[in-house]
């Protein structure tokens, strides 16, 4: 496999951000940038200085990058180039879709739908939407993996709904919600599906219209783009209220002089997360992930639990809890490797993780849980060294 830029396969070589440093398995928090991201960036920064809107010669380059990058960022999840709007962030993502949907509805009382495991970016929106526009908002219940069930939202569905946000992939389990019969439901009452894909692309396909999505959220530090940049998906023809006005940029839904740089950056993350996908690279982390799973259930017999399903979820990501021990003193106590937890640290005390307790586990096991997560640099020595580490300090 060469990348976009050439090179050989990066699984090979190893990363300079990652080089002398614990085993890497927080992918789902934050990706290194792709070297050869960096290197497109680099070779961008003196050309595309100009403003992309300017009608002279400088303002070509950073013009024709931006186009090129909405498409490249397009064509990795099935959309139209003129359907995607760069942002600086998912949070900005989720929270364009979400007012700009409540406050484009024109409702007296908009009713939005979403669920109880989704990222704080949605669940605060939505409570500001609460409060400060009088929407109604329900935060439906999942069941023992993470899901929703889809009988539910069918049941919370009323005349007033004009959105249901429900993440692709859940960011601590790895959990894949059944999102194209949430949005048939939500079609059906003639609603919109607002789908926060942050953990979801780049680590499986994602097809904006095989999942039925309206809008969908792209975000480019989960894939390999720097921090930043991201990206939200807009089906042609619908309308949403801006998040920021001024000059018309992106669709008129996102003003401010673009950053042709960073946009460039996701698109090349983009094209080199479709070829992993095509090259078979989500299989080779499940491969590893399960193999890490093994391991561990074999060397601590009885006392790990899988959080989540078992086969509904991302291929790169693995929450456990080991009985006896909670997940930060796990951590602490295994300096080789660096991974998170699902819990929150408050003036010295520790409180469980609010996505599995939504799951329904007790304090206990949710304290007890570690998530690990691997990607593109992620190896069999690296599955050696975390085993080893997570099974001395829990030992």
């Amino acid at each position: 496999m060469t990348g976009a830029t050439g090179g050989p396969r990066p699984q090979a070589l190893q990363h300079p951000g990652l080089a002398g440093g614990p085993v890497y398995l927080d992918y789902n928090a934050t990706t290194p940038v792709d070297p050869r991201v960096a290197e497109q960036m680099a070779a961008h920064l003196d050309g595309l200085f100009g403003n992309p809107s300017s009608g002279h010669r400088y303002g070509v380059r950073p013009r024709a990058a931006l186009g090129h990058a909405h498409e490249q960022v397009a064509a990795l999840i099935g959309a139209r180039p003129d359907e995607i709007v760069f942002t600086a962030s998912g949070s900005e993502a989720d929270l364009l879709a979400l007012r700009g949907a409540v406050l484009a509805a024109g409702r007296p009382r908009p009713h939005v739908i979403t669920q109880a495991t989704e990222h704080p970016a949605i669940l605060e929106t939505c409570q500001a939407l609460k409060r400060l526009y009088g929407a109604r908002v329900t935060v439906l219940p999942v069941d023992g993996d993470g899901l929703v069930d889809p009988a539910v939202l069918a049941a919370a569905l009323d005349e007033d709904t004009v959105l249901v946000s429900v993440m692709a992939a859940n960011n601590e389990t790895g959990a894949l919600q059944p999102i194209a019969d949430l949005a048939a439901l939500a079609h059906a009452r003639g609603a919109l599906l607002h789908c926060d894909a942050a953990q979801a692309v780049g680590k499986i396909g994602v097809d904006v219209g095989a999942l039925g999505a309206d809008l969908l959220t792209v975000v480019g530090h989960k894939m390999y783009a720097p921090k930043g940049i991201a990206a939200l998906y807009v089906r042609d023809g619908v309308i949403l209220e801006p998040v920021v006005y001024g000059g018309g940029q992106e669709r008129g839904l996102r003003a401010g002089t673009e950053n042709a740089v960073l946009a460039a950056a996701l698109g090349t993350a983009a094209d080199l997360a479709a070829r992993d996908l095509a090259d078979g690279e989500p299989a080779r982390l499940a491969a590893l992930r399960d193999d890490l799973h093994r391991r561990l259930a074999e060397y601590l017999p009885g006392r790990v639990h899988l959080n989540g399903p078992s086969r509904q979820r991302l291929p790169n990501t693995l929450n456990v809890s080991i009985d006896g021990v909670l997940g930060h003193d796990l951590l602490a106590s295994a300096p080789q490797l660096a991974a998170s937890t699902g819990s929150a640290c408050h003036s010295g005390t520790h409180t469980p993780s609010p996505v599995l307790t939504a799951m329904g586990l007790n304090p206990e096991r949710a304290l007890a849980a570690v998530r690990l997560s691997l990607g593109r640099w992620s190896t069999e020595t690296d599955i050696e060294t975390a085993t080893a580490a997570l099974i001395k300090a829990a030992s």
